[in-house]
């Protein structure tokens, strides 16, 4: 390749090989990344409700978190979990609680009082109103708060770069030191676009999730 055009098919078709395994390493550690985030972040949540006075200290240690820059972030991780995919997952994580925990307790606290009050009537438990009456009706909130979340860990994998584990973040440094415009582009549009299925994922998967608000929001 002679040229170094930022649009460049045949970079494409040649490192096609590259371009994939890049594009899965991103795509695995997003996905893990969200999901280990979203389970520590509900647990911390239901925490927070329960035991009101560790609220703060819980939402006051994610945003202090979230604060750390990412290279300090993945160096001092690097000296526990050395240079792995594991010290990328672990910083992504610690950056989505910020979002997902005060996500999660907002669309909780937001359940109407007399909802609660009706499935207490009803016989309902602690663990049977969370799931089948609290949850659902903050669904939405929540799911705003991991869309947001996944867009976010999306964008940043790119910055495991650091540790050698950055997915399509390392076509883009390669191709940065190289000054090879198509590896550049290329990698980009690719985050962009994941960054863009993923919302739209998760957006189908709200709206089958909650049947009940298609018809609300036609009314």
């Amino acid at each position: 390749m002679v040229r170094n055009d930022w649009v460049c098919p045949e970079y494409v078709q040649t490192r096609s090989g590259e371009i994939t395994d890049a594009l899965q390493q991103h795509v695995w550690i997003t996905v893990v990344a969200v999901v280990v985030g979203l389970a520590l972040s509900f647990v911390l949540a239901l925490l927070a409700r329960r035991y009101r006075r560790f609220a703060a200290l819980i939402l006051g240690t994610s945003t202090v978190l979230y604060t750390v820059p990412s290279l300090a972030m993945f160096g001092l991780l690097l000296s526990v979990t050395g240079l792995t995919a594991t010290t990328v997952i672990v910083g992504l994580v610690l950056y989505s609680l910020v979002i997902l925990v005060r996500g999660i307790m907002t669309g909780l606290d937001g359940v109407p009082p007399d909802v609660r009050e009706a499935a207490v009537g009803m016989g309902y438990g602690p663990v049977r109103m969370l799931l089948r009456v609290e949850l659902p009706l903050a669904l939405p909130t929540i799911v705003a708060a991991l869309r947001v979340a996944t867009v976010s860990t999306i964008a940043m994998t790119t910055l495991g770069v650091i540790v050698g584990h950055g997915g399509l973040g390392d076509l883009i440094l390669r191709g940065l030191r190289s000054n090879f415009r198509p590896e550049v582009l290329t990698a980009s549009v690719l985050v962009v676009v994941l960054a863009l299925l993923a919302d739209l994922i998760l957006v189908a998967a709200l709206r089958l999730a909650t049947p009940w608000r298609r018809g609300v929001a036609r009314a």
